[in-house]
């Protein structure tokens, strides 16, 4: 049922255009309908799955209705109120809800996440706030099948992004929330590891650092997921459960394990809306919840119904999450946790030091296979030496790291930050360790771009892995090799594009003779992301300098494509190049005329393959 539902939604998100949200509700109810239905087929059952997570996915989308900013506004003042702060390394962005009108997206609120680099004059959340500075609309996914920001943006109630020059405070506001504890913690702890590990923050750790925890296969330390629940969760129990078992007028009425387990839950709810309740940290607690429930009541924690109740439960509560990166690395790997452990059952050693060891390498080994595929699509990359981080550096975190942190918040409140202190130099000695992994050879192996069918391919390979249950022959094993090699050829057979462009055209890029990119220019302040996005589905390495590829007076010709960036060089040339037979497409950055050769022009955001064939971004969605 997951799986299922999940599917649908995906279709409804990658798909071109908007579906009528009317008739998807109307489809919906129906759906629900026939669910209740008994006797109904299971291939018509889980058709209907599938349909409803595509109506349910369009519906929530109608229901989010997040204003969208028409256009960049530079040099504007705006008056509103700050609804979080979230810090980096080097900057903080603040969350500001101003009046839609104000910024011309309509009525209501609209939420604007502006970056600010100084920090001597930031405000607390809740004051009430004058900024000097611009504006820009969310761009949209730069290529098919590749991460969509102004999306993303959308379900996170975001109308635009900004920054900000100026800030004046109108307006201070001392109520306390849990936004305002989180402030007021990170102020006091100023740490970056207290920032990443306890509250949350998603890029409080170095820009640098984080490549080289990336590259050591162990960069899922710094989202707060089921190895910080656990590990919290963990200690909260065994200090609650000795401090129940010192008193007996509870002991002798019910366990300790009862109302140490309760305690531990609320500690870990706390923990949860501490952190900033992001997706896999949910996942996480509703996990913790199912199995601390399952503890006390004497039934089987961890199972595959388990999972999928938490994964229906954040489906439901936001579909868009299927979308995303966290929630798929998060589930996969439980997902291929509980299959290891409750259908593999594999045989431990009996020396329990030889048990431990074992067991970690085993987890880490199909927690990293299961993932893999979820790594490469977001990330174009995979750490091949993930498995000796995870062995050497995730226990140095358990043990020292992790619990330094914690009881150092605790003491920052009170003015003690020694355990603070002490975690950095432990923190200190771990980096040289992951930058030596991640300088061994090919320790991050860059892979082509992962189509959505690919991908599918994958997640079908793992559902026969788990759910086909095996009588005689191995069927799950024969069609999870079968669904892996099929993705495999699909990945490296598709064919890259020849050409890209950016909605307005201001951006191009061309493959040379050499299978590498070259640009119109070498920066572009709009479409920053689009470098590594277009790098990364031609298989080259991120970050890396954007060679310029060579013009004729302003005319950039490659092959039967030829696009034009100036004016004049236009004007110039558009009725010869009308006139040329050998010219099949004409891209400008300006609006061209030109009737006769109408069907040569192209304009917005398109890629060319060798083929000639063109494909087109996305078009009338909610977000762009």
């Amino acid at each position: 049922m997951p799986f299922l539902l999940a599917g649908g939604a995906a279709i409804y998100f990658t798909a071109y255009s908007e579906p009528n949200y009317v008739y998807c509700a109307i489809i919906a109810v129906i759906c629900l309908c026939t669910l209740r239905i008994k006797n109904v087929p299971m291939i018509i059952r889980a058709a209907v799955l599938v349909l409803f997570g595509f109506c349910y996915a369009c519906c929530f989308t109608k229901l989010v209705n997040t204003p969208i900013v028409a256009r960049d506004i530079h040099n504007i003042s705006l008056n509103g109120d700050v609804l979080s702060v979230d810090y980096t390394d080097d900057k903080a962005r603040i969350i500001l809800s101003v009046n839609a009108d104000d910024i011309g997206a309509g009525d209501g609120r609209a939420n604007l996440r502006l970056t600010v680099k100084n920090f001597d004059k930031l405000p607390q959340i809740g004051d009430t706030i004058n900024v000097r500075g611009g504006i820009f609309k969310t761009n949209s996914a730069y290529a098919p099948e590749t991460f969509d920001f102004a999306q993303w943006a959308y379900f996170k109630n975001i109308s635009a992004m900004g920054y900000i020059n100026e800030i004046n405070i109108l307006k201070h506001n001392n109520k306390s929330n849990i936004k305002s504890w989180r402030d007021k913690i990170h102020k006091k702890a100023n740490s970056f590891l207290a920032d990443s590990l306890v509250l949350g923050y998603k890029s409080a750790v170095p820009k640098d650092d984080n490549k080289i925890w990336t590259a050591s296969g162990i960069g899922h330390v710094w989202s707060i997921s089921g190895f910080h629940m656990t590990l919290v969760g963990g200690w909260l129990f065994l200090i609650m459960y000795f401090i129940f078992r010192s008193i007996p007028k509870i002991t002798n009425r019910i366990p300790a394990r009862i109302p140490a387990t309760i305690c531990a839950w609320i500690g870990l709810m706390f923990y949860l809306f501490l952190s900033g309740v992001d997706t896999a940290t949910l996942r996480a607690f509703l996990m913790t919840t199912l199995v601390f429930g399952a503890f006390i009541f004497g039934r089987n924690a961890i199972s595959m119904r388990n999972v999928a109740i938490s994964f229906c439960v954040i489906f439901f509560i936001n579909p868009y999450c299927v979308m995303q990166a966290g929630f798929q690395l998060s589930f996969s790997a439980v997902f291929g946790l509980v299959w290891l452990y409750q259908n593999v059952n594999p045989k431990m050693p009996q020396n329990k030091l030889l048990k431990i060891i074992y067991a970690c390498i085993l987890t880490s080994l199909v927690a990293t296979i299961f993932t893999a595929p979820f790594v490469a699509a977001h990330f174009g990359a995979i750490p091949i030496y993930g498995l000796i981080g995870n062995l050497i550096l995730l226990p140095v975190f358990s043990v020292m790291i992790m619990p330094l942190v914690f009881i150092g918040v605790i003491g920052a409140i009170f003015g003690f930050t020694a355990p603070l202190c002490w975690a950095h130099n432990i923190y200190n000695w771990l980096i040289e360790i992951a930058k030596w992994i991640s300088t061994l050879p090919c320790a991050n192996l860059t892979v082509p771009h992962i189509s959505n069918l690919a991908l599918l391919l994958f997640v079908m390979a793992f559902m026969s892995l788990m759910f086909i249950k095996p009588i005689k022959i191995k069927v799950n094993y024969i069609l999870f090799s079968l669904f892996i090699i099929l993705a495999i050829i699909i990945v490296y057979k598709t064919p890259e594009p020849i050409f890209y462009a950016t909605y307005d055209n201001e951006l191009v890029a061309f493959r040379n003779d050499n299978g590498f990119l070259e640009f119109n220019k070498s920066r572009a302040a709009n479409h920053k992301f689009a470098f590594d996005t277009w790098k990364g589905i031609n298989g080259e390495e991120k970050e890396t300098p954007n060679k310029r590829y060579p013009h004729n007076n302003g005319v950039y010709k490659y092959g039967n494509i030829v696009y034009i960036q100036k004016f004049v060089p236009l004007m110039k040339n558009i009725e010869k190049l009308c006139d040329d037979d050998s010219i099949k497409y004409i891209v400008s950055y300006f609006r061209i005329n030109a009737p006769k050769c109408q069907h040569k022009i192209l304009s917005g955001g398109f890629l060319i393959y060798p083929n000639n064939k063109v494909k087109y971004l996305q078009s009338e969605r909610p977000w762009n």
